[in-house]
């Protein structure tokens, strides 16, 4: 805490009155400083930083999993301060966000008993302030405003640097997964060796097989020719700062092997090493491969692969030595193998076996939204996984390749994939559905790599790359652009038309709930949050409601309750209906179940978060997703879901079918016979809902891309101008259906 002449010295030159800096003076002489209505001048969040909690005697470590830093300013000082634990929920709610303003009610100043000089402010008492901020448009450059630091503390290496104000974390993960690298500690750009290498007393992978402990291993030359994703393995009670791990395949002329990255030598190298990358490594051990892992699918090669051990590279005990070699260092004379790979058209990809690996090459006509899916089998804090969908088109076929492509350890091309660009996928999976065209989900070994980003890249010499450039020069730039779309909610493939998932299934990939049950469910969905749930209602009404041509009205009642609707059309993708008859809303009822027939079948909602709100996912059978593969470190596992017909549901089609569409009222309504005696009864009304505007996907146009970019992607870690400049498009919905479900209030009636 700032003495008064302490505080008046640092801000010589600055007219403004500056609140941090008076809320600083202020905890010089309470413990715990609240702010009445007024006081609280409005901060603007200018980066959300988030890392593994430390271990605390009687803390709830499932629900404080994480803790967050937030830096905010006032336009005079930046400060970074703690998030009280008790404030997590509107981080993951992507209520406390970056790029908004807040109003600090309550905080206080945490001294560090184990560091000499170091104390934060920790804020305990919120508000979050409109959607844009007020103080940030005022502020020239963010970056050279000074951070604000209590006296005595001025040389507090935390406070300025990028990392965690809890001394015992000394990095930051990604805001909204553990997949990502973040922060300055990630290198990149240090420069590969040009020293003369003693290639004359190395050793092949084919004579470290037999290997015997004790043994003193001689250097490798080996090359890189597959790179998995990052693994965080981090823990509460674990004592190791950087608890990460990354794969590589690496090959010589004798065969392939496995190669592990170990902790503080991830942050050093995981950017540096990539596929065509030549290592020449010293001090590496041994060890018994792990064969629960996932491993990319290398046939191609026609290598020889070793998979009895694998290569570890430590910081320490011993302390490995990798050298990165210079491209043009790279003698031909090492016999070191050519990467290969194994692109597969669109054309051939029918003919290929489930779960057979490919590499693909498009031009990027759909790109989804980011949404994040729990992950499963996780024995550590929980975590989340991101993916999205996208579309992508050849020139082979007239379908193109419909891609579920997660979060790879390369956010800067991730956050990056939009329509017009060309992308390039290695190692995806397939996967062949009844009923629906095949797609591409992405595996722990999958990169992407989309334009800007291809130079030098070993593919781009192959013969199916070449032959899809060259289709790209006959394209016009006008003709595509009508065909593509960003962002809203995708779902595929499409379900079977019977439920056949048993009640009694607790394995089940939709887990079968009560309607009392519901309500918890959505309040615990975080923030993009992908979720599959069953449950068992009969349709009682259906409203056509026409979307009104102002949306303002409507804007306001989306942010007060949970959105529900369904699958957006996306253009010229094939099987999907026009967003009229595609988008809907579901009303959500309970009632009695002693006045509901146990007879009535299941009906299947699918339910998300997004930005403030709880959403819901539902739809009339024919329209109903199937499922959601994922593949990570224990391979892919399908997610079935379905829903069975009912008496009710084909009352419903047959109805609307007699229908005769208004354009200037609301049109294709329908209800059951004992509705309006049913809801004199309902107990609750869950939720009524209407068409959230982050649901339904745009026309792709090169002038908006970066607003469009921010709009499908997650909240970021650190605000830019950039993010406040542009407004994003209105989104056009001629309109949608409000279904009305009685749902039963218990599975076992």
């Amino acid at each position: 805490m700032e003495d008064n002449s302490s505080c008046s010295s640092m801000v010589t030159g600055l007219s403004q009155a500056s609140f941090l800096q008076w809320t600083l003076e202020r905890l010089s002489s309470t413990q715990c400083l609240k702010l009445k209505a007024g006081e609280g001048a409005p901060v603007a969040v200018i980066a959300l930083q988030r890392y593994l909690s430390e271990q605390t005697e009687g803390q709830q470590q499932q629900l404080h999993s994480y803790t967050y830093d937030v830096t905010i300013t006032d336009g005079v000082w930046r400060a970074k301060c703690l998030v009280h634990f008790g404030l997590n929920h509107l981080v993951h709610t992507s209520t406390l966000r970056t790029g908004t303003d807040i109003s600090i009610t309550q905080c206080s100043f945490v001294y560090n008993e184990r560091r000499l000089g170091h104390g934060y402010i920790c804020i305990e008492k919120l508000i979050c302030g409109a959607e844009r901020s007020v103080v940030l448009p005022r502020i020239s450059d963010v970056g050279s405003l000074p951070m604000l630091v209590k006296h005595g503390m001025e040389r507090s290496v935390v406070l300025h640097s990028d990392v965690p104000l809890q001394v015992s974390r000394k990095h930051y993960l990604s805001l909204w997964n553990n997949d990502d690298p973040e922060g300055d500690v990630w290198s990149s750009d240090s420069p590969s060796s040009d020293t003369l290498l003693d290639v004359s007393k190395i050793t092949l992978l084919s004579s470290l097989e037999s290997y015997r402990s004790p043994w003193k291993p001689l250097p490798l030359l080996v090359k890189i020719i597959h790179k998995s994703r990052l693994r965080y393995y981090g823990k509460f009670g674990l004592k190791i700062d950087y608890p990460y791990q990354a794969y590589f395949e690496v090959a010589d002329q004798s065969g392939t092997m496995s190669l592990v990255l170990w902790n503080e030598l991830c942050p050093e190298f995981y950017k540096r090493l990539n596929v065509g990358t030549v290592l020449y490594l010293q001090n590496y051990k041994l060890k018994q491969s792990y064969s629960n892992r996932s491993r990319p699918q290398m046939d191609h090669h026609r290598m020889k692969t070793f998979n009895s051990v694998e290569i570890c590279l430590n910081p320490r005990n011993p302390a490995s030595v990798i050298t990165v070699v210079s491209p043009k260092s790279v003698l031909p004379q090492w016999g070191l193998p050519e990467v290969s790979y194994q692109f597969t058209t669109r054309s051939e990809l029918e003919k290929l076996a489930s779960n057979s690996a490919c590499d693909i090459i498009g031009l990027v006509t759909f790109v989804g939204r980011v949404e994040r899916v729990k992950s499963k089998g996780n024995k550590g804090p929980e975590k989340y996984w991101t993916y999205r969908w996208v579309h992508a088109v050849d020139g082979t076929s007239n379908h193109p390749f419909i891609l579920e492509i997660f979060s790879s350890s390369q956010p800067e091309i991730f956050s990056c994939i939009c329509p017009m660009t060309y992308l390039v996928c290695t190692q995806m999976r397939v996967c062949q559905v009844e009923g629906s065209l095949p797609y591409l989900t992405s595996s722990c070994e999958t990169e992407t790599f989309i334009t800007g980003y291809h130079k030098g890249q070993p593919y781009v010499s192959d013969p199916t790359v070449k032959s899809f450039i060259q289709w790209t020069k006959t394209l016009k730039d006008n003709v595509i652009l009508k065909k593509t779309a960003v962002g809203g909610y995708y779902c595929y493939p499409r379900p079977p038309k019977t439920f056949t998932q048993s009640m009694a299934d607790a394995s089940a990939q939709v887990p079968l709930v009560a309607a009392v049950d519901l309500k918890k469910e959505l309040e615990t969905l975080q923030y993009r949050e992908h979720k599959k749930l069953a449950i068992q209602g009969q349709i009682t009404a259906v409203l056509y409601m026409k979307t009104p041509k102002t949306t303002q009205s409507q804007a306001t009642q989306e942010k007060e309750m949970p959105d529900l609707s369904t699958d957006v059309c996306v253009p010229d993708t094939p099987g999907h209906p026009p967003a009229a008859e595609q988008t809907l809303a579901d009303s959500l009822t309970s009632a009695s179940a002693e006045k509901i027939s146990a007879s009535r079948r299941k009906r299947r909602i699918e339910m998300r978060k997004a930005t403030e709100s709880s959403l819901i996912r539902g739809s009339v059978p024919s329209k109903r997703r199937a499922g959601h593969k994922n593949t990570e470190e224990r391979q892919e596992q399908e997610e079935k879901e379905s829903d069975s017909e009912s008496e009710a549901a084909q009352d419903v089609e047959h109805s609307l079918q007699s229908q005769n569409p208004n354009q200037d009222s609301v049109v294709l309504s329908w209800q059951s016979s004992s509705w309006l005696k049913q809801r004199q009864d309902i107990s609750e009304h869950l939720c009524q809902g209407g068409v959230y505007q982050d649901s339904i996907s745009q026309r792709f146009t090169p002038n908006a891309k970066n607003v469009l970019l921010q709009w499908g992607n997650l909240q970021p870690t650190r605000w830019t101008p950039e993010e406040t400049a542009e407004s994003i498009p209105p989104v056009v919905c001629p309109g949608y259906y409000q279904l009305t479900i009685l749902v039963l209030m218990s599975p076992g009636l």
